[in-house]
């Protein structure tokens, strides 16, 4: 009986999750799944094409131009904002003050994605702003950065590395806290250097919260749609036209729900194939436990 009633206090206890991840996250994709398979602009009755959607998407010159885009993003991204943010976090690791550093640094995270979009405006405004004007000072005549095509990726690239910097780093910072410092004794009596003690005992002992952090790090760069939304409007000539907002454009500006709802579950496969490529390649190379 105390059993049981136990169980249910559990149940109870996360009832209110699971109804969340159950309306807001599972129905919707099943939906999303259903009009995959439908022609639909939103308004209308609803008609069954099969797999016209996806053909549709594949033979659709836009779906590849983002596919291009949401992958140049990428490459910039992920190895950046690993490096920078684990580089910071052995920074600040044995730092007096460091919970005040974390601060600093994590405050971008909590402030809005439109906000953020509109003071980076500002900053690679290529007539007046503060970048450029930084970079006359050592003399270099910065470019365009969001209406020249060669550098609207890179310029979203530096906002999305800046902003997700402080999440991973306090993610690195829990991870560098969990390895025992017996670890680094031993070492040091063995006379390691500091740089072998990073390369052998800190990189393998970090390698699930760096698995953890690549695979966050690619689902949000194959999501990225608010800096383009807000900074360059897919533009320009489509340089920043991502997968995202490609969906987008699909769905809610030409009312094309069904292949909006078909480029939404491409995206998802591509993303869960990626996802199941690096835990396969994980085996090689991280280390779990003691």
């Amino acid at each position: 009986m105390r059993n049981r009633q136990r169980t249910l206090a559990g149940y109870l206890f996360v009832s209110p999750q699971l109804i969340g991840l159950l309306v807001f996250s599972l129905l919707p994709v099943v939906y999303a799944l259903v009009l995959s398979f439908m022609n639909w602009d939103g308004f209308g009755a609803r008609t069954f094409v099969g797999f016209e959607n996806f053909a549709n998407q594949f033979n659709n010159p836009d779906f590849w131009i983002a596919m291009k885009n949401t992958v140049y993003y990428m490459i910039f991204v992920i190895p950046s904002s690993i490096f920078l943010s684990l580089f910071l976090a052995v920074g600040l690791n044995k730092v007096r003050g460091k919970e005040l550093y974390r601060v600093f640094y994590f405050m971008p995270v909590v402030t809005s994605s439109v906000s953020i979009g509109v003071i980076w405006m500002w900053i690679l405004n290529g007539d007046f702003g503060v970048l450029n004007l930084l970079l006359s000072h050592i003399g270099i005549n910065g470019p365009d950065w969001l209406t020249d095509t060669h550098w609207v990726i890179p310029s979203i690239a530096m906002l999305s590395i800046w902003w997700g910097l402080g999440n991973n780093m306090v993610i690195f910072l829990a991870g560098l806290q969990g390895i025992s410092r017996s670890y680094y004794e031993a070492a040091e009596i063995d006379g390691a250097s500091r740089f072998k003690q990073f390369l052998n005992i800190t990189l393998p002992l970090l390698s699930p919260t760096t698995f953890f952090i690549a695979i966050m790090s690619l689902i949000g760069s194959f999501q990225v749609f608010d800096q383009a939304f807000v900074m360059t409007n897919g533009g320009p000539a489509k340089a920043s036209y991502t997968l995202v907002y490609h969906i987008y454009q699909q769905g809610f500006i030409d009312f094309k729900m069904g292949q909006s709802a078909a480029s939404a579950m491409i995206l998802f496969v591509i993303i869960l194939i990626f996802t199941l490529i690096q835990f396969k390649m994980s085996k090689r190379w991280v280390h779990y436990g003691e």
